[in-house]
Order: structure tokens, then C-alpha cells, then sequence
């Protein structure tokens, strides 16, 4: 069946930007090859033990978030992205690092890990962060996925920006440099952007500029998840994330980005459900 043409697109742009993230300008890897690269503080501060325990890492991008995880204690690590390259890419790292025995990386559609991930199932976390349920049309059969994945009495820890600062963006600015509407929260339609420039190397240039994003309100990724049997455990709303969202953010001196006088509103969300 050929694939949607929004997925199509899509798959395209994260190619590029799996090409760019690996060039010289792209990410820093040696601390991770040195095994001193940390999680944000958000993250560092949230997430529960991991020493023991299988993880499997949603949208994992080439891996480096994946083998932090690692580093950081946890017994087994699968990683999963609908991007060839992004996963080629990361069983080399893991390879290069040394972990390859504890860090399995598949190539799937994130609604397809049930069927590609090999059994067993059971894992003890659900990992996924910064940038990834905004690619996914149908937040209720995300949760779907992440309750399939998880034993019973295994959690998810999702760390993502809040659906309200997705509403404004840099391309509808204000006079006084602050982001302006751009899209409905409650919409439900695709946003689509084209976008020249890459967030991590503003030099380079996409190939493929198209991309669809979705807003999830916050009470559809909730609901979503109790829906599939899920008991939230507790929500945070944060006023900081890890990345300058809009121009006007600034950085401050725990490496996240936040609003330069008020907080407006909320900038990032993060959540912990377990499965019943």
C-alpha cells in the first residue's frame, strides 16, 4: 500500500536533517563517545532509576539520546525511527561506543513497533522526547503503542514542548519581537511549513523543505493514554526547554531557553503513566 504522501514527505525532510545532524557542523558526539554527555536537566531531574532496567526508546532520532540512557545505568536499550539513515547511523555509534550487545536499533513507523520491535515485549520505561509526538497524526493510537510495549506496572516518560507554545512561531513576529499565532490549537489539521534552514546548523540547507507537524492538545495526549490504560502519575508544565523555540528566548545558566522577562506560557510539558 503506498504510503501517505504527508509520511512520504516527511521521511524525506528527516533524512536531511539526519545528514546535516552528523556533518561537521551538525552534533557534538564526543562527549557521548567519552561517556560524559548527560540528559537535560528537565529529564535528569524526572526520569526514574533506570540501573536494570529495558528501555525502549520512541523516535529516537541516530541514537545519541538512546545510548545517554545507557550510560546512565539502564540494562537494554532498543531504539526505533522511520529513518534508514537515522538508524544506520545509530548502530554504528553503539557499535563504536562499545554497546552493541545492550543497544538494538530498529527502522519502523512508530505505529509500527508492535509488529517490528521482536519479542519480548515488557519493557520497563517507554522513552520519548523533544520533538517527536508533534510528527504524528493520531495521539490515541501513539498511546495505543506505548501501552502495548510496556509489562504491567512499566511507565512511559514523555518530555515534550507544550502544545500552547506550538500555536506561535517566529514567521508571524510581533513588532516587539515576541512569536505570533500561527497555528489553532484546536484545529486538527496538519501544519504544514516549509522550512530552508536547519535548527542545529543554520548553514545548511534542506533538500526536501516540506514537513507536517501536528498540535495534540494537552487533554488528547492525556486522555489518549488513559484510554489505552494508562494511570498518569503526575504532569509538569514547564516555563524553559532545552531549545530556542523562538529568537526572543534566552538561555540561562542550566542550558535551557525561556522567556526573557515573563512566563507568558508554558514552554515544554512532562509526564510519567504507568500501565495497569
Amino acid at each position: 500500500m503506498p504510503q501517505p504522501e504527508w509520511r512520504r514527505l516527511n521521511r524525506l525532510h528527516w533524512e536531511d536533517r539526519v545528514a546535516i545532524h552528523l556533518g561537521p557542523r551538525g552534533y557534538d558526539l564526543d562527549r557521548l563517545r567519552a561517556g560524559r554527555t548527560r540528559l537535560n536537566i528537565i529529564e535528569e531531574r524526572e526520569l526514574p532509576p533506570l540501573a536494570g532496567k529495558r528501555v525502549l526508546h520512541l523516535q529516537c532520532h541516530f541514537g545519541a539520546d538512546t545510548l545517554m540512557l545507557l550510560q546512565g545505568g539502564a540494562a537494554e536499550l532498543v531504539g526505533v525511527d522511520f529513518s534508514a539513515s537515522a538508524i544506520a547511523a545509530a548502530r554504528d555509534l553503539a557499535q563504536e561506543i562499545g554497546v552493541a550487545d545492550r543497544a538494538r536499533f530498529v527502522e519502523a513507523d512508530i505505529y509500527d513497533a508492535t509488529d517490528a520491535v521482536p519479542e519480548p515485549h515488557g519493557f520497563d520505561l517507554v522513552f520519548v522526547t523533544w520533538g517527536a509526538i508533534c510528527w504524528l497524526p493520531d495521539i490515541r493510537r501513539w498511546g495505543k503503542v506505548v501501552a502495548a510495549m510496556l509489562r504491567p506496572g512499566g511507565a512511559l516518560y514523555l518530555a515534550e514542548a507544550h502544545p500552547a507554545a506550538h500555536v506561535l512561531d517566529d514567521a508571524k513576529r510581533t513588532a516587539d519581537g515576541m512569536p505570533g499565532f500561527f497555528a489553532p490549537y484546536f484545529s486538527g489539521d496538519p501544519v504544514i511549513v516549509i522550512e530552508e534552514r536547519d535548527y542545529i546548523d543554520p548553514e545548511a540547507v534542506y533538500k526536501h523543505p516540506t514537513s507536517h507537524t501536528w498540535i495534540h492538545p494537552l487533554g488528547d495526549i492525556v486522555t489518549g493514554l488513559i484510554e489505552a490504560g494508562m494511570r498518569l502519575g503526575w504532569l509538569h508544565e514547564h516555563d524553559a526547554m532545552p531549545w530556542r523555540m523562538f529568537e526572543i528566548l534566552v538561555k540561562g545558566a542550566d542550558g535551557l531557553y525561556r522567556w526573557p522577562d515573563k512566563p507568558w506560557l508554558p514552554l515544554a510539558f512532562s509526564l510519567t503513566a504507568t500501565r495497569g
